[in-house]
């Protein structure tokens, strides 16, 4: 009984230890070449949409920033969230999705701790920091996305 009750903690321990944000998570560190940047700038200025630009080589606008902690690199996310390509084409969106940071596109990596559960933000990526060149499903080699996220929550 007390070998059962020993086995169960150490399986809870284990469990909790790996699920363990410990500070260790890597910084967002890719950045576009600068010749996507120029590109995706023409965009938005030819589209007459103002955006900050991340030193990363992305631009984001922040609808609402939300509150509470801003999620890290190794958290786990939910999200409502709408894709469209430049055209307006939309090829994705989703509503309350779980995702774990570490494991989306670079730009999410990098636009969603920008915000707090509750906020919603515009993310503008060139293709290095999205689908780059391959694609995926219906999204064309080497295109600029448009992200727009609801931060639901953070765990």
């Amino acid at each position: 009984m007390i070998r059962n009750r020993i086995l169960a903690f150490l399986i809870v321990m284990v469990s909790i230890s790996c699920n363990k944000n410990d500070g260790n998570c890597p910084d967002v560190t890719d950045t576009a070449p600068a010749s996507e940047v120029a590109t995706l700038k023409a965009y938005l200025d030819a589209a007459n949409i103002t955006a900050t630009e991340d030193p990363r080589g992305f631009f984001y606008t922040i609808i609402s920033a939300g509150s509470g902690d801003q999620p890290s690199a190794c958290d786990g996310v939910t999200v409502d969230y709408t894709g469209e390509l430049t055209n307006g084409v939309e090829f994705d969106n989703g509503t309350d999705v779980s995702f774990n940071l570490s494991q989306l596109i670079t730009g999410w990596q990098a636009g969603i701790p920008l915000i707090a559960p509750g906020g919603q933000i515009i993310l503008y990526l060139p293709p290095s920091l999205a689908y780059g060149s391959s694609g995926s499903g219906t999204i064309p080699p080497n295109a600029n996305l448009i992200f727009t996220i609801k931060l639901i929550d953070v765990y």
